[in-house]
């Protein structure tokens, strides 16, 4: 069974290790209070308190099991080994739209990294995905919930 390895900028991984920690350190014990607190107040068959935590407790830990593994499997992208003619996991990329003839900036990057508001998207996404191993000049057609977009690739470098 082959394991699917996920492209991480050191940064990325750093901000998901810290969630991890959050999640582990201070989440967790919290959730341990609140079950031990509802514990204390009787019989637990009807204790609405302590199944409410109980529950908590189950979700919290499949999100930490989760971190864990996307951790486990992470791979650095180095950007000093950055290839400036294709569009690449990381890679900074100035596009036309080519049907509202406008200007943007996309920056390529994986789970945990996005943020829209400056325009990190990450590479499973429809635009991200049509974009990756386009070359300067090339045109990607990409289906998006609104219809088709069209962008032309007019620059490709490694992120700041």
């Amino acid at each position: 069974m082959s394991v699917e390895r996920i492209p991480m900028t050191r940064e990325g991984y750093d901000k998901l290790k810290a969630d991890l920690d959050r999640m582990q350190n201070a989440e967790m014990i919290e959730v341990a209070r609140r079950i031990a607190t509802a514990r204390d107040m009787g019989d637990l068959s009807e204790n609405a308190e302590y199944h409410a935590a109980r529950e908590d407790q189950g979700i919290l830990q499949a999100k930490i099991d989760a971190l864990k593994d996307k951790l486990a499997r992470a791979y650095f992208i180095d950007k000093n080994n950055f290839a400036a003619d294709t569009v690449v996991f990381g890679a900074k990329v100035r596009v036309k739209d080519l049907d509202l003839a406008e200007e943007e900036v996309f920056i390529l990057v994986g789970n945990g990294e996005e943020d829209y508001d400056t325009n990190k998207i990450l590479t499973n996404s429809p635009i991200g995905a049509g974009l990756l191993g386009k070359k300067v000049g090339e045109v990607a057609e990409i289906q998006v919930p609104m219809g088709t977009v069209r962008f032309e690739v007019l620059e490709i470098s490694p992120p700041d």
